[in-house]
Parts: structure tokens; C-alpha cells; sequence
């Protein structure tokens, strides 16, 4: 075959040059190379077929524009990430730092705004605002002994109502400091006391605005009411404790130190779970009007039995108060008079009796007369060796209960009394006596 049958058409007649076609143009026809030079074969140019490869300078690829800006991207996205991920770890490094230490600012706890100081008058809190004002604590000290107890204010003349046994430890020389609620200390002097009753007044002089404390009416009473009590437990003055009445009508012996039961303690008590620890003693029981239904007497120890604080041990849940009703009429008998009556039947009893009931003493028992002649049990025709077993209904087991019971009452109240003499029973009437309290 002929030369011309292998060029293709549009191949540049002989002797002119051919440039490679570049991204897709036309060749362009320029002068021929020097006399002597091969020309440039076109096929080692340009293949149609071939892939696109990069363009050559120098020998070196030159990237294009569009390629730059895509290596450009994929650079800053990576850095992107990479931060991303540094400060991702930085982030949650500071912030378990400050977790753990508290943050760099001082720490703000979360608390509950400020409230009105007033409370209801009923609750607790209401009744102790209201009684602690009449509340004192008493510092007694003779020239053997010295002790602390509680008393609280009767009226604005001064006195106070308080336990014998508290200030007891006085004597007839001693020094008796009453201390108020508020801080203020005043000096007291015995205006009457009865060891029967366990009760005594003092009072103060010299000291204005006082605030008498409300008296309630213990007959009112009800098991399982709630109560209040104030004192000085340990010294520690204004103490406030709470409970309820767990029991009335608690026939409680107390004292008896001397052996000669001159300083024996009768009470028909309240009892309470309100905790009364020793130096509550004198202080008030109230109610949940704030009113006086008892005066804190004596607590029952794990192990002192039943006294009023002759031993030191805590509150197990067992205190007994004189019921107020009582405190009063002898509170005022020792401010008028300076002494307190006792009820009497006119009887002497047999306190050795180890039967069920009181047992009327029979001649040589005790230190007087069986029957006292014209009193009230002879006139309601007691006679020596009668056991009394019940009181306007309720059972006596014991020549102390007896008189417990006698004393709840006043003189010239009227008792009926269940006898029994030779294994049959009698019922009589009898209007009580009256008798000097020491």
C-alpha cells in the first residue's frame, strides 16, 4: 500500500508540523522542524483511547486548579475533625476537673428561703413560746447540800410555785437564786412548803413584769392527750420535752429519807411519757392550750424504783406530775396562811397490813388511836381492824393508797368508802376532817 493510505485525514501535508491536540482542540500546523530533524510522530502524542493522564512540565505533573482546591478541602476537613477531636478530649478533661473540684467560683448550696418566726398556738413550738416566759429555774444551797430545780410564776406579786424537795436543801439558813427565761437572776425566800404534798412556794421581790403562768383544770384531763414539759434537766434551764398523758389517778409514795415518814410524799399523779429528768421537778406539765395541768414531781428510774429524783438516772418514759387542781389549793393555803390542811378520815392505819386493802389499825397500832373519837370515821362507824377496800368506787390495795386517795380531795368533801369487817361488806358515808400539814 501506498504511503498516503496510512495518514489520516487532516494530517498535515509533508514537510509541515503537527502539534498533539491539547484537552480536545485541533492540531495546530506550524513551521517545519529544521532540514534534517525527524518530525514528531503523531501517534507518540496523542491516543484517543489512552486515560487521561496529568499534564507534563518539565518533566514534573502539574495538578490542576480543580485538583488544588479538592487536596485543599480534604486538608482543612481533616484539620476540622482533628480539632474536633482534641478539643472534644480537652473539653471533657476541664469538665470532669471542675466536676470534681467544685468549679473555679466559690460553692452556693441551695437553702430554703427564710420563714415567719410564729408557729401555731397548739404545736409545740407555740405552747413553749408562750410558757417559757413564766418558767424559772431555782438554785437552792444550804450549808450541807445544794440543788437545782423549776418553778413557774403564780401571779405579779411574786411567788412561785416550785417542789418542797427542791428547795428542801435550804433549810431555814439557806441561799435560793431563781433565774428567768430571759437571763435575769432575783433571790427568792420560802413563803410556805408542806412535805406531804411535796409542794412549796417562793418569791421574789423587786421584779417587775412578770408573766404569771395560766392555770388549766386537771380534771379535764384525758389519757392520751398531748402535753408539754419545761425545766432544767442537769441544769440545763428551758428545756422542752413532749409526750402525752399515758395515765391518771397513779397513787405515787415518794421520800421517806428520814425513817420517820415525816417527809413522805402522797400523790395521786399524772403520768406521763414526756421525758422529766431530774432538775425538771417544780417545773410545769401543759396542755395544748399552754395552761398548767400538773406540776413535774417524780420519775420512775430503772434503777430507784419510784422516788421523787433521789437518784440520778435518765427519763425511761415514766414521769408523774401533781395534778394542778390540787397545786392550786395548796398553793394558796401556803401564800394566806403559810400552811396546807390535809383531809383526814380520823383513822390510824396499819401500814404493816400485807392483805388487799387498808387495814384500821388495833390497839397499840401506831402511835395514836385506832378511831379518833368524834372525827369522821367514827362518826361514820369505822371501827378498829376494818379493811377499806374502795373508795367512791375505786379499789385500795394498800394502806398508801388510801391516803393518796384522801389527799386528791379537800376537807369537807364527802367519801363513800366499801368496808370489810369479819367476811362481810359494808358501805358508809363520811364528811373528811381537816389536819395542819408541816
Amino acid at each position: 500500500p501506498s504511503q498516503d493510505a496510512h495518514i489520516p485525514v487532516g494530517t498535515p501535508a509533508p514537510g509541515t508540523a503537527f502539534e498533539a491536540p491539547v484537552n480536545g482542540s485541533a492540531g495546530t500546523p506550524h513551521e517545519a522542524p529544521p532540514q534534517g530533524a525527524q518530525p514528531p510522530t503523531p501517534w507518540q502524542n496523542y491516543d484517543p483511547w489512552a486515560a487521561p493522564g496529568p499534564l507534563q512540565q518539565n518533566g514534573a505533573a502539574v495538578a490542576t486548579a480543580s485538583q488544588r482546591r479538592g487536596r485543599a478541602k480534604k486538608s482543612l476537613v481533616l484539620g476540622a475533625v482533628v480539632l474536633a477531636i482534641v478539643s472534644g478530649g480537652v473539653g471533657g478533661a476541664v469538665g470532669a476537673y471542675l466536676e470534681r473540684n467544685g468549679g473555679m467560683a466559690d460553692v452556693e448550696l441551695p437553702q430554703a428561703a427564710k420563714e415567719a418566726p410564729g408557729r401555731a398556738p397548739d404545736s409545740v413550738a407555740g405552747i413553749a413560746a408562750h410558757a417559757l416566759p413564766s418558767v424559772v429555774t431555782l438554785h437552792v444551797r444550804g450549808s450541807q447540800e445544794e440543788g437545782t430545780g423549776t418553778g413557774f410564776v403564780l401571779d405579779g406579786q411574786g411567788h412561785i410555785l416550785t417542789n418542797n424537795h427542791v428547795i428542801e436543801p435550804a433549810g431555814g439558813s439557806g441561799e435560793i437564786t431563781v433565774t428567768f427565761s430571759g437571763g435575769e437572776t432575783a433571790r427568792a425566800k420560802v413563803v410556805g412548803h408542806d412535805s406531804g404534798y411535796d409542794l412549796a412556794v417562793v418569791k421574789v421581790s423587786g421584779v417587775g413584769g412578770l408573766d404569771p403562768m395560766p392555770l388549766g383544770n386537771s380534771d379535764n384531763v384525758q389519757v392520751g392527750d398531748p402535753v408539754v414539759a419545761i425545766g432544767a434537766p442537769f441544769d440545763l434551764a428551758n428545756t422542752v420535752t413532749s409526750g402525752i398523758i399515758s395515765a391518771k389517778e397513779r397513787p405515787i409514795t415518794a421520800g421517806g429519807e428520814k425513817g420517820d415518814g415525816s417527809d413522805v410524799s402522797y400523790v395521786d399523779a399524772l403520768q406521763t411519757d414526756a421525758p422529766i429528768n431530774p432538775g425538771n421537778s417544780g417545773g410545769p406539765l401543759l396542755d395544748s392550750k399552754a395552761q398548767v395541768i400538773g406540776i413535774n414531781s417524780a420519775i420512775r428510774s430503772a434503777d430507784s424504783g419510784s422516788d421523787l429524783e433521789s437518784g440520778q438516772a435518765g427519763s425511761i418514759g415514766l414521769g408523774f406530775a401533781i395534778p394542778i387542781n390540787q397545786g392550786k389549793r395548796v398553793a394558796e393555803e401556803l401564800i394566806n396562811t403559810g400552811k396546807a390542811t390535809h383531809p383526814v378520815i380520823g383513822v390510824t392505819l396499819d401500814m404493816n397490813y400485807a392483805g388487799d386493802g387498808a387495814r384500821v389499825g388495833t390497839k397499840g397500832t401506831g402511835g395514836g388511836p385506832p378511831v379518833t373519837s368524834h372525827g369522821p370515821g367514827a362518826d361514820a362507824g369505822i371501827k378498829a381492824g376494818d379493811v377499806i377496800t374502795e373508795v367512791d368506787g375505786q379499789r385500795v390495795h394498800s394502806g398508801e393508797e388510801l391516803i393518796v386517795k384522801t389527799r386528791a380531795h379537800r376537807p369537807g368533801d364527802r367519801l363513800r368508802l366499801t368496808l370489810r369487817r369479819g367476811g362481810a361488806e359494808k358501805k358508809v358515808t363520811l364528811v373528811l376532817g381537816s389536819a395542819d400539814g408541816d
